[in-house]
């Protein structure tokens, strides 16, 4: 019996659909019906063709359609270092360039400079980032302008901030920031103490307490050099995980940025405590900080998603770009080519990403689930011919085939254009505020 057509928002169409669903599905000739913000329908065109109807339709007859990119670890505010101090490891990076150049930072500066990192993700397919920095409500806001989802922290400083002379005014910070977005269907707060060295026992512990009382995740940057290991060896007298976990910081919500310098047993930790990863191969290399033990992390059953790290250490947001890095740097350091196939590479930068930050319904396009998702133009010469579009995603696109982006059903990005950042002003502002030249080192304070 043939029932009449239904409505629906949108009708997507494209050459293939990666899912990303339990099952990995690949759908050729394939498309999507999209209903308030959600997948209503998805599958081969001619059942779509004869089952909906709807407001808008588009078709990408040589398109992919992957499921929206989620950027693990981030500092959107990071934009305006952007070859800020290359060349340099990481502590020093940190303290001697970094850290003084972001005592200049105003709330404007900070969401100005977040708002152009969004422009740059969307750009690249990134529908969804996670973020620590000061001024995080500056971060939200800037997420909230450009439509994506974010998961934001104020970060805890043992030091004064811009944002916060003390840790008490931090922790104030992050209570005002949750009221804010409690209800809030595209962001969402995370507890964000900085790393081991930056803060004390007591600052790490009342973290983990305020993660379990709001039930959210705990970001924290940790293992991310030997330098930090010494250190923490030197102060503490135990490595860092070692030093988190008698603190009762490390639990099925802590999500660790970077986990490079780990032994065999803290991996083996993690996975007992039911702890994430976000890697950040690229700016792990910048930073000559080493290469993160991932192959190991995934077989412990340590759920491994991928960042981008900051514009100041990597120098940009850009998971094609990550995705590239990670599949070649562990092949080639190990000198095994079966080491994390494109397949796997692909789950860190989508779905492992949103399991890794307790945020399960993304990264997957499924029947119900949000319609967050970026469609690549595959008729370029160096996707073809489109044998296989997860191999073309990690080994052969580089973000700027990406035609459309959208998050919760509403495009954001399409053909070149920002659908809501108007990026000829958010630069001029940008280059009127001259806060980039004036953090520069030498510059006139």
């Amino acid at each position: 019996m043939h029932h009449s057509p239904r409505h629906c928002d949108l009708l997507l169409f494209a050459g293939h659909l990666v899912t990303q669903n339990t099952t990995r599905t690949v759908h050729a000739d394939a498309g999507i019906a999209v209903q308030d913000g959600r997948v209503a329908a998805l599958g081969a065109r001619h059942e779509l063709e004869q089952d909906w109807i709807a407001g808008r339709r588009l078709d990408f007859p040589e398109g992919v359609i992957f499921p929206g990119f989620i950027n693990g670890h981030t500092h959107a505010a990071m934009s305006w270092f952007r070859g800020l101090a290359d060349d340099l490891p990481l502590m020093d990076w940190l303290q001697r360039h970094i850290f003084p150049a972001e005592q200049r930072h105003t709330p404007r500066t900070v969401e100005l400079g977040a708002l152009l990192s969004c422009a740059e993700m969307l750009a690249a397919g990134i529908t969804c980032f996670a973020d620590m920095h000061f001024w995080a409500d500056a971060v939200a806001r800037a997420a909230h302008t450009a439509g994506m989802r974010a998961m934001v922290g104020e970060v805890i400083f043992g030091f004064p901030t811009p944002a916060s002379p003390t840790v008490k005014a931090a922790l104030e910070r992050s209570h005002a920031l949750r009221e804010q977005l409690q209800h809030d269907e595209r962001r969402r707060i995370c507890v964000a103490p900085h790393s081991v060295y930056t803060t004390t026992a007591a600052m790490l512990t009342h973290a983990a307490a305020l993660s379990d009382l709001w039930k959210c995740p705990l970001c924290i940057h940790a293992a991310e050099s030997p330098a930090e290991t010494a250190q923490s060896l030197s102060q503490h007298g135990r490595r860092p995980l070692e030093h988190l976990d008698a603190l009762g910081l490390l639990g099925p919500r802590t999500v660790l940025a970077h986990g490079v310098d780990l032994l065999p047993r803290e991996i083996e930790l993690l996975a007992a405590r039911g702890a994430a990863v976000i890697h950040n191969p690229r700016s792990n290399m910048k930073l000559a900080s080493g290469v993160a033990p991932v192959p190991e992390l995934l077989a412990a059953g340590v759920p491994v998603g991928l960042g981008t790290d900051g514009s100041g250490s990597n120098n940009q947001l850009n998971l094609f770009a990550e995705m590239s890095a990670c599949a070649l740097l562990h092949k080639g350091t190990r000198k095994q080519a079966d080491t994390l196939p494109a397949q796997t590479v692909l789950d860190m930068a989508t779905c492992n990403a949103a399991d890794a930050l307790r945020w399960p319904e993304l990264g997957r396009l499924v029947v119900d689930g949000p319609a967050d998702l970026a469609v690549v133009d595959g008729s370029l010469p160096h996707l073809q011919p489109m044998a296989d579009p997860i191999s073309h995603a990690v080994y052969s696109m580089h973000g700027g085939e990406v035609t459309l982006t959208m998050v919760a059903g509403e495009i954001l990005y399409e053909n070149n254009r920002h659908t809501r950042i108007d990026l000829d002003a958010l630069r001029r502002e940008m280059q009127d505020c001259r806060f980039a030249a004036d953090a520069r080192p030498g510059a006139a304070a």
